[in-house]
């Protein structure tokens, strides 16, 4: 039995926790509204883990790679400025999604306990001195993500002016503090399960079955998001670039598949270099473009989290102007990149976010039932849309060639 047991994944637990806190929250709703302090304290380590993970990631990503974009100088510039584009383009295909939908209406969250600091009265002169923090001690405290990141964009550049043993030292710790952080949120979610199953119950017990009906809601809207970012953003860049298109989804299948199935963007990395030198991106640009826009074009999941992050609102009955949705699209762009190797990224990114904006972070447990739905569609379009990012910035070089061979390709990969 206890054989058995061990055999279930994390994702099968939390599917299992869903449904348990589902027919708790049916069958027993006054019990239902005692369970959730398992659901607050997994909540509690959640936010425990947000801005040591967004240093020390940050850090290491500017810092701890300073000489490769030196070396690659252009190239660099270019891929950073198509990434912020159709990251961009992303974010507002998303928002624009969930304030047509509403998924989140009716779900009937309960309202946050903590102080909403950036909700009143935002204007562009708010939302600019908001950004500067005048303490990196108090805004870590207080979860604030968009001071605190750039308190470290502005540290980790001045890391990578130092040399020598001082960089070293300050670097490696920052490494350290990552990569303990990364088993940290492992440690974590393996008390997902419980806090999500509390949260089920909980929500379903004070706001009844509907609930079902609004996530159902959120993950249709998701899928037909991301596909209207295809269609919208993915092709036309392809017909501007003059990328040939059935070539190119032919190219990205089997990547994208992997992706998809495992949800993890590094499993289809090895395979995705692999097709796109193949397609005819020289080895220089396709080993920096892909890499790096597995930190920096996150087009699904920067997508999922505008939609995610307005859903929570909707859910908490917390109507945002557009100012303020902006002011949060700009958060989402920022905390979004560097920390695509962290599991469960996008879960961190949004509990940083829905902390800044004061909203209640129930909504992270709840979006966590179905995350894993969302999750397989979301890490397909990154990596579709990174090895994209590639072939358009060889065509932008002038060295892109679509009728390399493979056995061209290979002789280019060894050269």
């Amino acid at each position: 039995m206890w054989t058995f047991l061990r055999r279930i994944s994390l994702t099968q637990w939390i599917v299992i926790a869903m449904v348990l806190g589902v027919l708790v929250g049916w069958l027993f709703p006054e019990f239902s509204q005692h369970v959730r302090l398992v659901s607050n304290i997994f909540l509690r380590l959640i936010k425990s883990i947000i801005v040591p993970l967004l240093f020390g990631t940050l850090v290491v990503g500017i810092a701890g790679h300073s000489d490769d974009l030196k070396a690659v100088g252009r190239l660099a510039l270019r891929s950073i400025i198509y990434f912020e584009i159709v990251t961009t383009l992303a974010l507002f295909i998303g928002l624009a999604a969930v304030n047509i939908t509403k998924p989140g209406v009716g779900v009937s969250l309960p309202a946050p306990s903590g102080p909403q600091t950036i909700m009143n009265k935002v204007t562009i002169e708010s939302m600019i001195e908001h950004t500067v923090p005048k303490s990196f001690i108090e805004a870590a405290a207080a979860n604030d993500v968009l001071p605190v990141v750039f308190f470290t964009i502005l540290f980790a550049v001045a890391l990578a002016q130092v040399k020598g043993r001082p960089k070293e030292m300050v670097l490696g710790f920052c490494e350290g503090l990552s990569e303990v952080m990364f088993k940290f949120t492992g440690m974590v979610m393996k008390f997902a399960p419980l806090g999500i199953g509390a949260a089920m119950a909980y929500t379903v017990g004070h706001s009844g079955l509907n609930v079902l009906i609004n996530l159902g809601k959120l993950v249709l809207t998701l899928y037909g998001a991301l596909i209207f970012f295809v269609l919208a953003v993915l092709v036309p860049v392809m017909i501007i670039a003059k990328i040939p298109i059935k070539k190119f989804f032919r190219a990205v299948r089997e990547p994208a598949l992997i992706a998809f199935s495992t949800t993890s963007s590094d499993a289809a990395l090895p395979y995705a270099l692999k097709q796109m030198r193949n397609f005819g991106v020289p080895n220089r640009i396709v080993s920096f473009v892909l890499p790096a826009g597995y930190s920096f074009n996150l087009d699904g999941s920067t997508l999922y989290l505008s939609l995610a992050a307005i859903f929570v609102a909707q859910a908490a009955g917390i109507e945002l102007s557009f100012a303020e949705q902006l002011f949060m699209m700009l958060t989402l762009m920022l905390t979004s990149k560097g920390v695509a190797g962290v599991p469960r990224a996008a879960l961190v990114i949004l509990a940083g976010t829905l902390a800044s904006f004061g909203l209640p972070l129930e909504g992270v447990a709840i979006i966590l039932g179905v995350d894993e739905l969302m999750d397989m569609a979301r890490t397909a379009i990154n990596v579709t849309g990174n090895c994209l990012a590639s072939a358009v910035m060889a065509r932008w070089e002038g060295e892109l060639n679509t009728e390399t061979t493979p056995e061209s390709a290979a002789e280019n990969a060894a050269a």
